[in-house]
């Protein structure tokens, strides 16, 4: 993925707005950008947010109309949501909920050819800033990639939301959030091009290394009044760092191999109920192998995921050391040409990665034990937001 040009670009939505209770400001946001607005949500964020969102609407005069999300973004998906935008006649369509419903619903937007506006429910991922969607199949494994010319209109994050959902899901955005500045310097380092399209930025790349920074600030105490559902400012920084930060440093300042193995992970079918941020993890740990960075670098991110609570061996998402075939897969998808991986500042084979993946296993258990932190343990897959 070597860049062919000196252009350098950064793309950013067209508004982000962040605090507690945003979610009572959602139709005085939407009512500049249209008048026909379509919610999609699936069930359950709908019996939690969808009265809040419909009083927020009719307080600013516009129809409410609701869809039901399917629940993993597919072709198909974004097919059926496309349609629903044709019959209803909507002129902005609207995400409720994780990193799924927004991927499914920008794809649905820009085909439908109107405004897309994303609403999270949690800070799982860095998704609802983004001009990308991640398209999967029926059964969860990664797809493609589908890009386009302009991020969301509108990103609306209330904080009390994220405070009120588990934990868990503000961790596995940690995760995510994590790889942003690890993948970034590695983009930079190899003069790669970025999802926007160009050589990174200075602010892109800036972005990219402040998430980093305001995570590792945050991130314990954050989670640690999200488990009492307050909203603190250590909340506020970290859902920023998330979100925005991330968002606005994965797409601007580069992927590398960190999701490359996200997406290579899917292809192990064990993987499939873990949160996108929790796979995105052990693609951190292996980036850094594959690096050679110190040492006490790598101990040192062991130690703080751990504590945050997501997984930096293969025991925690359901592999193991003697799985070769499936780890074979995952490594093979993970090196297909066109994936991230090859914007790291050297050649990766199928080969060396499977070697990274099982090396991450011992050396993660060794650090863990003589950090006195929990032993891994195999997590449970959930459909909590699988990107």
């Amino acid at each position: 993925m070597a860049a062919s040009s000196a252009i350098r670009t950064i793309i950013s939505p067209g508004r982000y707005v962040q605090g507690k209770g945003a979610l009572s400001r959602l139709g005085e946001f939407l009512a500049p950008l249209g008048k026909t607005p379509l919610l999609v949500s699936d069930d359950v964020v709908w019996g939690i947010l969808g009265q809040r969102a419909t009083d927020s609407l009719r307080a600013a005069q516009l129809p409410v109309t609701r869809e039901r999300f399917g629940g993993i973004p597919t072709a198909a998906e974004v097919t059926r949501l496309v349609g629903v935008i044709d019959r209803t006649g909507a002129d902005v369509i609207v995400a409720l909920g994780g990193g799924s419903t927004m991927d499914a619903v920008k794809a649905a937007g820009f085909l439908a050819g109107i405004r897309w506006v994303t609403v999270p429910s949690v800070a799982s991922t860095d998704a609802p800033t983004s001009a990308l969607s991640v398209i999967y199949t029926a059964d969860g494994a990664f797809e493609e990639y589908r890009f386009f010319p302009k991020n969301p209109d509108l990103v609306l994050m209330d904080t009390q939301l994220v405070a009120d959902a588990p934990a868990a899901f503000l961790a596995a955005g940690v995760g995510d959030a994590l790889a942003t500045w690890l993948e970034a310097r590695a983009t930079r380092q190899a003069h790669a091009n970025t999802m926007a399209g160009g050589l990174p930025t200075l602010a892109g790349t800036a972005l990219a290394e402040l998430s980093w920074g305001v995570i590792w600030d945050n991130a314990l105490p954050a989670l640690d009044a999200v488990r009492d559902h307050q909203v603190t400012p250590a909340v506020e920084k970290l859902v920023e760092a998330n979100t925005l930060l991330s968002g606005l440093g994965f797409e601007s300042g580069g992927l590398a191999a960190a999701h490359a193995i996200h997406n290579g992970l899917t292809a192990a079918h064990q993987t499939h109920g873990l949160a996108h941020g929790q796979k995105v993890n052990i693609g951190s740990v292996t980036q850094l192998v594959l690096e050679g960075a110190p040492t006490q670098e790598i101990r040192d991110f062991i130690e703080f995921t751990t504590r945050v609570g997501l997984p930096n061996t293969l025991t925690e998402v359901g592999l193991s050391v003697d799985d070769e075939d499936d780890l074979r897969r995952v490594a093979e998808a993970a090196t297909v040409q066109g994936e991230t991986i090859h914007n790291m500042p050297f050649p990766i084979t199928p080969d060396e990665l499977v070697s990274a993946l099982k090396s991450i296993e011992r050396f993660s258990r060794t650090v863990r034990s003589e950090a006195h932190l929990p032993a891994p343990v195999q997590y449970v897959a959930h459909q909590v937001d699988t990107h």
